[in-house]
């Protein structure tokens, strides 16, 4: 973006002159200032006038508490850990390694505690005798890494969970669930996902979502003192790269068009991840189980926008043409299997209602959930950053830094003339991408902002 011009610096004010027959020396600015101590009461003015009297500090109490918190680096953790260590909590994060900028600035925090390494085990070798492998598990050779679990909670009283498809999801939230119970963890927040099949027979399971609600009600059975949360969909997840179900695909003309599954006139929740989740999270661990615990559910959502109303939102703030095409997802890039199956279940599951929107499944399954919105997330935070100033604000940032080039004013012949914006940054449609490491099946994106992007999480 253009630096702004140094024309529209602040106007130097000049110092007040003296008024006449005051002295200037500095002996008696001193003397003078020194009896208009902001501690002495004035007889010309009120002592409590926030001018002339400056009440005595107080000292901010230290919450004294330890947060344990896993897949530090998705949007969700990494935005509850700025705002929770910021107010003084401690934290102990598990990171899956230390690239990229979100893992930098959480493992330089000062009040975090990084432990790094995979929540899983991968049996290599056959004669690997000591290592923890579910061999009749979903996932054949795969395991828990059960001590790096139990180290993460170690002198934490609080924990907040969002597992994700990186290992054996279930397995791995059933020892976590395990492991807090065991080290007296006071209150453990879930995020969770619905499986819509338990909601209608007819409706199918989102493979990924289903997990999470595997996992749910594990930590129900176990008892622990829980919470679980419901995000809506990420203002985040849009992007100009030509990654599936939330690509908004630049046009020629400089527009762009997101084409999704979802009933364009059917409300769906929506929520700024790295913005709204922290502030929410520290305050349900602040109001305490008395008033979120015995496994109530939360839906984190501060706007309800059909996919039309969500285009014209953002067409706002971006201040370009933005529409919505009600049709298929395309995939022009390499994903994971396990999320391509998660895609082609969400297809599924919001065509149930064909061109009639009262037959679309909830986005949460469950109707009360979603007729919670927003009403309850407002009741943790009031100040979320909604869809139209994160398109004008965040967007075209998170754009660039991604390697895309749309918002400079240098490009608009390009983008006028229908040259590919994608800056090298993305695969070209129809062509794969290459996998830096076999074994690691996330969506990666490359970018001077960030090297590693764990969609989901």
């Amino acid at each position: 973006m253009p630096e702004p011009s140094r024309s529209a610096a602040l106007a130097i004010r000049p110092a007040p002159k003296p008024i006449d027959g005051a002295s200037s020396s500095q002996d008696e600015k001193r003397q003078k200032h020194s009896r208009a101590s902001y501690s002495e009461p004035s007889p010309l003015t009120s002592r409590n006038n926030s001018l002339t009297f400056r009440p005595a500090k107080r000292s901010m109490p230290n919450p004294n508490k330890t947060i344990a918190v896993i897949n530090a680096s998705g949007r969700q953790a990494a935005s509850l850990i700025r705002v929770a260590t910021a107010v003084g909590y401690h934290v102990r994060a598990q990171l899956r390694n230390l690239e990229g900028v979100v893992a930098t600035e959480v493992s330089t925090n000062p009040n975090v505690t990084v432990l790094e390494g995979e929540l899983y085990t991968k049996e290599r070798r056959a004669e690997s005798a000591n290592v923890d492998v579910t061999q009749n598990g979903p996932i054949s050779g795969v395991g828990v890494n059960h001590a790096l679990i139990s180290e993460l909670f170690r002198g934490a009283q609080l924990a907040f969970i969002n597992t994700t498809f990186y290992g054996d999801e279930i397995k791995i939230g059933e020892a976590l669930a395990d492991a807090a119970k065991k080290a007296g963890i006071q209150h453990y927040v879930y995020s969770s996902m619905p499986d819509h099949h338990a909601y209608n027979k007819d409706w199918p399971s989102l493979p990924l979502w289903a997990s999470k609600h595997k996992v749910e009600e594990y930590v129900r059975e176990i008892g622990l003192p829980a919470t679980f949360v419901y995000t809506g969909i990420y203002n985040n997840n849009f992007t100009s790269l030509p990654y599936p179900l939330f690509c908004t695909e630049l046009q020629p003309d400089g527009s762009w068009i997101w084409q999704a599954p979802f009933h364009p006139d059917v409300k769906l929740p929506w929520l700024d991840a790295e913005h709204d989740v922290g502030p929410a999270i520290l305050q349900i661990f602040k109001d305490g189980v008395s008033k979120w615990g015995n496994g109530k559910r939360i839906a984190l959502a501060y706007e309800m926008l059909t996919p039309r109303e969500a285009c014209e939102v953002f067409s706002r703030g971006v201040g370009r043409p933005v529409r919505y095409v009600h049709g298929p997802i395309e995939i022009k890039v390499k994903i994971p299997e396990g999320y391509r199956i998660q895609l082609e279940a969400l297809e599924e599951l919001f065509s149930l209602g064909k061109d009639d929107p009262k037959k679309q499944p909830p986005y949460f399954g469950d109707q009360e959930l979603e007729d919670s919105c927003p009403k309850v997330a407002l009741e943790l935070w009031e100040g979320p950053r909604g869809l139209e100033e994160y398109a004008r604000e965040v967007f075209p940032l998170e754009e660039q830094a991604n390697g895309l080039t749309w918002m400079l004013e240098d490009d608009s012949e390009s983008v006028a003339a229908g040259e590919p914006q994608n800056g090298g940054a993305a695969t070209p449609a129809g062509e794969e991408a290459e996998s830096d490491d076999e074994d690691d099946e996330g969506l990666v994106m490359r970018g001077l902002k960030r090297d590693e992007e764990e969609w989901l999480a």
